[in-house]
């Protein structure tokens, strides 16, 4: 089945999706750099923690992060509807499988906070390794995305 998109827009729907996930690559890293800010602050004493209370980097972790994970699941299936859109049909193979590998994980990361604010460990150090993981995926995929993006702009 064929979608009704003008042929003219086809082709420059493939920029949304990767626009979109450097932008997110760059949130996931300040929303790392947040949560080293939560870590720091949680084991400072003192003037130093009077301080990095101050920065309130606990609130602007958590708010990050719903936006990553919102707009990491919306840019993952966006990415899939546009390549079914111009091709009529998905290409399973590393990318698509790391980036729903991604998705899971943001998802699984985000849903540990009600264990996180009642001070379970366990949860922070999974939340911790999931998202380590995450950016390492999302570095990954970034580059390839670009190989992805060349191919197609060769075509053009």
């Amino acid at each position: 089945m064929e979608l009704p998109i003008p042929e003219s827009v086809k082709p420059w729907l493939n920029f949304f999706h990767p626009v979109l996930m450097f932008i997110l690559l760059a949130l996931t890293v300040y929303a790392l750099y947040l949560g080293i800010q939560i870590r720091r602050t949680r084991s400072a004493e003192g003037e130093v923690k009077k301080e990095l209370i101050k920065g309130k980097f606990n609130l602007k972790h958590h708010q990050v992060g719903s936006a990553l994970l919102a707009f990491m699941v919306l840019g993952t299936i966006g990415g899939m509807a546009v390549t079914y859109i111009n091709n009529n049909k998905l290409f399973v193979g590393p990318h698509l499988l790391a980036g729903l590998g991604m998705t899971g994980m943001i998802a699984v990361s985000a849903s540990l906070t009600p264990w996180m604010q009642k001070g379970f460990d366990w949860a922070r150090y999974t939340h911790i390794a999931l998202n380590v993981t995450l950016l390492a995926l999302f570095t990954w995929q970034a580059l390839t995305g670009v190989e992805i993006l060349q191919r197609i702009i060769s075509k053009m």
